[in-house]
């Protein structure tokens, strides 16, 4: 007790800082405002009681010159006075009166001589309305200038002054820190930054040996991968200040800002280098909307994006490394990029940041799941075996939404249930149990995807089936056979790709063999089987007759998998040649489906009754139901041996 009195005792007494200045200026404003307000609400109150409203009778020409003709009898009015084509003067009631008069009436003068006792002619007042239009377009262009320039820049927006700076965001150490803990799944480009931070952290240590660090590093990956967040963790694990930027940034509809921007940042990198005594790191998202291959004779040129370019290949090239400024890059169309950017001594270090694999899946599920309250009953591993091709974003994802289902449904913690729920809505959509299908309708479904789900279990698919279901999911899809696989595979063998046609075939062979007609829902099934056939023919050397060869050259797009265009390298008779292999390979896939059904059209019956009944079935259901015990894969199971006694050994 007395060590603890002791102790509060020693502590200091809490300083009061001076307030900040920076609300003064806007503390005068507002007073000066409330002042104007003032003064011109005590003007008005004067103006109307001490100036009350002068009425001006308005009169047509006939009328004033009818009264003008008889006033010398009648004395009606008393004084008026001409200015330029108006008239205005007094009755003798008291009252005023106004006219316009039509220009040279040569005889109105002389009649209001004679006729009105008291009658001027005065000049026009241009006077002050001379000085008004030319006074006030000088006003409004002080007041446009303050309120663009000066007022921007004590605001900090700069605004027309900072056209030509650079729009990047730093982020400090102390503000947003991220370290390598926070990214999983990228072991690999982990140890490639490595470097890179070692030096960031002692660049002496490179320096004294004549070595220097790679002045550019591009990361290149599909989106989602996590590139961004790579980036920041480099500059997390540092500690160095960091400048993120988006190519887009650059580039304006006016020559030669975006090529002022990247001088400006790179300018920025430096003083922040040499401020903070270890170095800094300058990212570009999205290079490819600046570093695009300059004109090559297709679609044209593009000035601004090309010196845009040129600034930074410069500035790449131009500013020393000994100040420790980075340049980190990220784009998922490398093929795109000028071959400039990528040469030694700019982009000189090329990392590779793709979507994981099952062990990077798990991590990442594991990073992503620090602040989601989980069941002891969730397997992370499963869900990580059944997320192949998932990049981090889906995963993120998929963890959220597993999260808000749980909230939605009421419970303490996150299922496993929910996990895999979210798998499916991440993979097929939201489910639609609101759609209103007939009876007829639902009744073709759950055929078509049970003759899906049989012909994967008769076949032993290495995918083993996971759930299928005949409610409605996402934009079109009015049912679904989900299939799951359990290791991640980068080769497969030709009998595993016609199985897949088989599997996508037999739900339109079901239909045949129970409806004796065929309908449009096998139209996704169609497109993707004869995908798998082209590229059996013409990629993977597949086919007897035409042999190990490929045809057609495609420009893909490399991390986003879309194919631009196909140049045709074959003549008419091979293109025969490949629709007739393709044809064969897709019509003995079906007859396959077709024979399997037919042989066991009562276990299809018992599947699609059963389905309908229930809608969603798992794996392990259908199986029960159709009488198709598991047989675990011998080279799954082989590999699942090596990788546990792999695991036991490190434990």
């Amino acid at each position: 007790m007395n060590e603890s009195k002791n102790t509060s005792n020693q502590n200091p007494k809490p300083e009061f800082k001076r307030p900040d200045n920076k609300f003064k200026p806007d503390m005068n404003r507002n007073k000066v405002v409330i002042a104007v307000l003032i003064i011109v609400t005590v003007l008005i109150i004067i103006q109307f009681f001490l100036f009350p409203e002068i009425i001006i009778k308005k009169l047509t020409y006939s009328e004033f010159y009818n009264i003008v003709s008889t006033n010398r009898e009648t004395g009606k009015i008393v004084s008026c006075e001409l200015v330029e084509n108006q008239i205005r003067g007094k009755f003798h009631s008291g009252t005023y009166f106004q006219v316009n008069v039509p220009p040279g009436d040569l005889e109105l003068i002389p009649i209001l001589r004679e006729n009105v006792p008291d009658f001027t002619v005065n000049p026009p007042q241009v006077f002050w309305r001379n000085i008004l239009y030319s006074i006030l377009p000088v006003l409004f262009l002080i007041g446009f200038f303050y309120f663009f320039l000066y007022r921007g820049a004590q605001q900090g927006g700069g605004r027309i002054l900072s056209f030509g700076k650079s729009r990047a965001r730093q982020l400090t150490p102390d503000r947003e820190r991220i370290t390598f803990n926070d990214v999983a799944g990228v072991d690999e480009a982990k140890e490639e930054l490595q470097e890179v931070i070692e030096f960031l952290k002692d660049p002496h240590k490179f320096q004294k040996l004549g070595g220097k660090i790679p002045k550019g590093v591009l990361l290149m990956g599909p989106p989602g991968s996590g590139k961004t967040l790579l980036a920041k963790a480099v500059a997390g694990e540092a500690e160095v200040p960091f400048f993120s930027i988006s190519g887009s940034d650059f580039v304006e509809m006016f020559v030669g800002v975006g090529a002022s921007r990247v001088r400006d940042l790179f300018e920025k990198g430096k003083k922040s280098a040499k401020s903070s005594g270890k170095g800094s790191i300058i990212f570009i998202d999205e290079l490819d909307a600046v570093g695009r291959q300059r004109f090559a004779g297709i679609g044209g040129g593009h000035d601004e994006r090309e010196q845009t370019l040129n600034a930074l290949l410069v500035e790449m090239d131009g500013f020393d490394t000994q100040v420790g400024v980075i340049l980190i890059g990220a784009t998922n169309r490398p093929d795109v990029l000028d071959p400039a950017l990528l040469r030694p001594g700019r982009f000189d270090r090329q990392i590779v940041v793709d979507r994981p694999d099952i062990k990077g899946r798990e991590g990442i599920l594991r990073v992503h799941v620090r602040n989601v309250k989980l069941d002891d009953s969730v397997d992370l591993v499963k869900i990580a075996r059944q997320t192949s091709g998932f990049s981090g974003a889906d995963l993120a994802n998929l963890v959220n939404e597993a999260a808000l289902l749980g909230a939605r449904l009421g419970k303490e913690s996150v299922m496993q249930e929910d996990l895999e729920a979210s798998i499916e809505k991440v993979m097929a959509g939201p489910e639609r149990k609101s759609r209103i299908i007939s009876k007829k309708e639902k009744e073709i479904v759950a055929y078509h995807e049970s003759g899906h789900s049989l012909i994967s279990l008769l076949l032993k698919s290495r995918d083993p089936l996971h759930k299928v279901s005949i409610i409605p999911r996402g934009r079109s899809a009015l049912g679904y056979t989900l299939q799951m696989p359990l290791e991640d595979r980068y080769l497969i063998k030709e009998r595993e790709i016609l199985d897949k046609i088989t599997i996508l075939l037999a739900g339109r062979a079901a239909e045949e063999i129970i409806f004796k007609e065929v309908t449009t829902g096998a139209h996704n099934d169609l497109e993707v089987a004869t995908e798998y056939a082209q590229r059996m023919v013409c990629d993977f050397g597949m086919s007897e007759k035409l042999g190990n060869m490929t045809f057609g050259k495609r420009d893909k797009e490399v991390f986003l998998g879309r194919d631009l265009f196909t140049e045709r390298d074959y003549s008419e008779k091979t293109a025969i040649l490949i629709d007739e292999e393709r044809k064969r390979i897709v019509d003995q896939c079906k007859k396959k489906a077709r024979d399997l059904l037919f042989e066991n059209e009562d276990k299809l019956r018992k599947l699609a009754t059963t389905l309908l009944e229930r809608e969603t079935l798992d794996g392990e259901e259908v199986r029960e139901i159709v009488g198709i015990p598991r047989e675990e894969d011998p080279e799954a199971e082989s590999g699942e041996n090596k990788k546990n006694q792999s695991d036991a050994k490190k434990e």
